[in-house]
């Protein structure tokens, strides 16, 4: 099964799927087969994963395009009325695909997509690595039990579901022997680990086990987090232990307390800036990225300017910034929407300005010295997480220490020390 094969749109937790339908196909001999691995959040992720669909049966017209992911889940109608496509299959039956190949025969695509709220089980699947990959994730839970009132990925994971402690370490272990060293946990809701496990571990607790039972892991990393729910061991950890890599990123959405309360949110502005600055006071070089949502319903001018504010107040450095995308049936979409010129100017305003801060703080990084893991020749990231760049080539994988010299289109030009 050619890598090129398998197309994936979407978040860390779609590369983690994508890595195990690869390994699950590489047994089987699937010539022209093409999976479409599809992402719900925004209506432009849905339509550029039809586009994808479009481009590959146009340049492989006796291709078979089997389309799963949480887009797939949760909208199956609407890929059965393209003629491209072969195959529906949800977010549990991708995992099982080889059941469902000969429906690839049949003249109009079957959808295969169960309903997700049943599946009650843990997520276990495990992967023995990731093609041309110097970091590697590990799924330690799915789904989201929150019902934020602008998404609909609860619809595409279901509830969450979270993998016992000893499995992830086991997980691990396989990884670093194959030579990765550097580990990203990931999940629909990371902050929320453990729930529905015996003794309810949480997600500190989960990341202490970790660091004990293997030792010979260099470094750690978390994707996306809730802030209201970093329990007091992940404090502890974050603050303290340099193997779990200086960078968080916040699942913020909005710097205004109005609008995070529209959209259901757990946290305050006050809270994701006292959580910053707390742990700054413990480890310096610990830097903040985060989500965050321009125009949603309702947003005035000035609860926009408190996000545009927040970005400085908590010194945010890695951004995404989303225009609104408006999902249907979700509660915002009943809301009082905003027109969509306002909305791309307001994301455009938010980028500009997190470009500023990132510019602002790759410039404190000259004749500064930082450990690299290069995911190229010449190209990786930092402890937290600056993207560095080297005029001289070294070994894919391997880490090194770096002196930065320049910063050129985004990127900390560094000499290997």
């Amino acid at each position: 099964m050619k890598n090129q094969n398998i197309i994936t749109f979407g978040c860390r937790l779609n590369s983690f799927d994508s890595q195990v339908i690869r390994e699950k196909a590489s047994s089987e001999k699937l010539n022209n087969i093409f999976f479409i691995n599809t992402c719900a959040v925004t209506k432009e992720a849905e339509n550029q994963a039809k586009k994808k669909i479009r481009k590959i049966k146009r340049e492989n017209p006796k291709a078979k395009i089997i389309v799963t992911g949480c887009s797939a889940q949760i909208n199956p109608k609407d890929y059965k009325k393209m003629n491209e496509v072969d195959l529906i299959l949800g977010n549990e039956e991708k995992f099982k695909f080889k059941k469902y190949l000969n429906l690839l025969n049949n003249n109009s695509p079957e959808i295969v997509v169960n309903d997700i709220m049943s599946v009650k089980e843990t997520a276990n699947h495990f992967i023995k690595g990731f093609d041309k990959k110097a970091r590697a994730f590990v799924q330690i839970q799915t789904g989201c039990d929150h019902r934020c009132t602008f998404c609909i990925i609860p619809f595409g994971r279901g509830n969450s579901r979270s993998v016992p402690i000893i499995k992830i370490c086991n997980q691990i272990k396989i990884l670093l022997e194959k030579g990765f060293k550097e580990i990203v946990l990931t999940g629909v809701d990371l902050t929320s680990y453990g729930n529905d496990l015996y003794e309810k571990p949480k997600l500190g607790k989960l990341i202490k086990k970790i660091l004990k039972k293997v030792k010979n892991l260099e470094r750690l990393r978390l994707s996306s987090l809730d802030a209201i729910e970093i329990d007091k061991d992940l404090i502890d950890i974050i603050s303290h232990e340099e193997r779990l890599m200086p960078h968080l990123h916040l699942s913020m959405q909005s710097g205004d307390n109005i609008i995070l309360k529209r959209m259901k949110r757990r946290h305050s502005r006050e809270d994701v800036i006292n959580l910053c600055n707390n742990l700054k006071k413990f480890r310096n070089n610990i830097v903040f990225g985060a989500d965050i949502i321009a125009g949603f319903p309702t947003e005035t001018n000035e609860m926009f300017l408190n996000s545009k504010k927040i970005l400085s107040e908590c010194d945010l450095t890695y951004l995404h910034i989303f225009p609104y995308s408006n999902r249907p049936n979700t509660p915002a979409s009943k809301m009082p929407q905003i027109s969509n010129e306002i909305i791309k100017e307001r994301a455009r305003l938010l980028r500009t300005e997190g470009d500023k801060i990132l510019q602002k703080f790759l410039k404190k990084q000259v004749n500064k010295k930082h450990k690299i893991l290069f995911e190229s020749e010449t190209e990786g990231h930092s402890e937290n997480f600056i993207p560095i760049k080297t005029l001289t080539k070294n070994k894919t994988g391997e880490i090194a220490m770096v002196e930065g010299k320049k910063v050129i289109n985004g990127k900390l030009i560094s000499q290997v020390m």
